[in-house]
């Protein structure tokens, strides 16, 4: 099913692509492997990990001599202890998430395992960047969506005031933080809008190189409680859309948004629009994405058909694995907005719009 105009049309096709000639490597014999994914908040979070794990889903389906497992360790401090203690297990490791940075040891001496990690580049034990050969490692352009969050928050928001909630300050999220300022100043200047992003000094995040980056951080990634706490002062403060990239915490900021009267939401990384049902309404605007299935099981079948590489890899709208939800029936955008992100969009990919983000941040307009 096509979920979006933007990215979905795409990873679809290359997803029915990939199970037509997976079905002939299998029936010419590849190389039959055991993937394992390991996850701080496990592959049912609606959001980010389960579409990591819908990626290895795609490429078992086409792969009947094929397997997967997935471990939960809600520790973050023992995610990568888990690596080391089941890397003789498997054959190729998808780790979701900024925690697996620190697994170029593990992976330099398991030269035969292969790694796919998910939102990080990695590094040694004494911190050092390293490229592996057995090691693809995955970041995304999650300014890109965020941008276009922003826009759509801009354009939605009947009461000016509009607000993001992360999870922790890892660069993916602030990224995201930084993208979603930067559409909201755009509509502004561009568009004829006039919202304000709300911050709360008492949830502003530090990053992980001790800069203070504003925003609001739930500080976790797993604490619905903590999430509907930030949700609701955030609609105390008369936020009425809200761009929530929180993982699992994300729930509790949903759940703030359906107690709430007239208060949306846009979702985070995948299509989020069966999550907002909330009696014969749905409190989901759009939702923003980072195509993450289709580049996890396009890695696992160079695994499978030897022809993998390892490389860092950092993708976004030019390789259609960033965009935002436009399809009717997931969204509830008005049809002026959608012709202003499908605009933005192309700028985006054609680089007439470079939204700001950590790693280059030159203002937010």
């Amino acid at each position: 099913m096509k979920l979006t105009k933007f990215a979905g049309f795409l990873a679809a096709a290359a997803s029915v692509a990939m199970i037509g000639t997976g079905a002939a490597m299998a029936d010419e014999g590849g190389n039959p492997i055991s993937v394992c994914i390991i996850t701080s908040s496990g592959i049912d979070d609606g959001s980010f990990n389960q579409d990591c794990y819908n990626g290895i889903l795609e490429f078992i389906d086409a792969h009947d001599d094929c397997t997967v497992t997935d471990i939960k360790e809600s520790d973050y401090n023992e995610l990568i202890p888990t690596v080391e203690k089941s890397v003789g297990d498997y054959d190729v490791f998808v780790l979701p998430g900024f925690n697996f940075a620190g697994i170029g040891d593990i992976a330099q001496n398991n030269p035969d395992k292969k790694f796919l990690v998910v939102d990080s580049t990695i590094t040694d034990s004494e911190g050092n960047a390293v490229t592996l050969d057995n090691v693809y490692t995955m970041t995304f352009k999650e300014q890109e969506g965020g941008f276009l969050a922003g826009v759509a928050a801009a354009l939605s928001t009947q009461t000016d005031k509009v607000a993001v909630v992360n999870g922790m300050p890892f660069p993916s999220n602030v990224n995201y933080e930084l993208g979603f300022m930067s559409g909201v100043n755009y509509a502004n200047e561009n568009y004829g809008t006039s919202a304000e992003c709300v911050e709360l000094p008492s949830y502003a995040g530090t990053d992980l190189f001790g800069n203070e980056v504003g925003g609001n951080y739930t500080g976790d990634f797993t604490d619905e409680a903590q999430g509907k706490v930030v949700g609701e002062a955030l609609i105390d403060e008369g936020c009425d859309v809200l761009f929530v990239a929180a993982g699992a915490s994300g729930n509790g900021v949903f759940t703030a948004a359906k107690e709430a009267d007239g208060v949306y939401v846009i979702g985070c990384d995948v299509d989020q629009f069966d999550d907002g049902v909330n009696g014969s309404g749905n409190i989901i605007l759009t939702s923003s994405l980072k195509v993450m299935h289709s580049n996890v099981a396009l890695q696992l079948e160079n695994i499978y058909n030897g022809t993998f590489e390892g490389q860092d890899a950092l993708l976004g709208a030019d390789t259609d694995s960033t965009g935002i939800v436009t399809e009717e029936g997931r969204q509830q955008l008005d049809d002026g907005a959608i012709e202003k992100l499908n605009e933005c969009y192309e700028k985006i990919k054609s680089g007439d719009i470079v939204p700001a983000s950590q790693e280059d941040f030159q203002g937010l307009k």
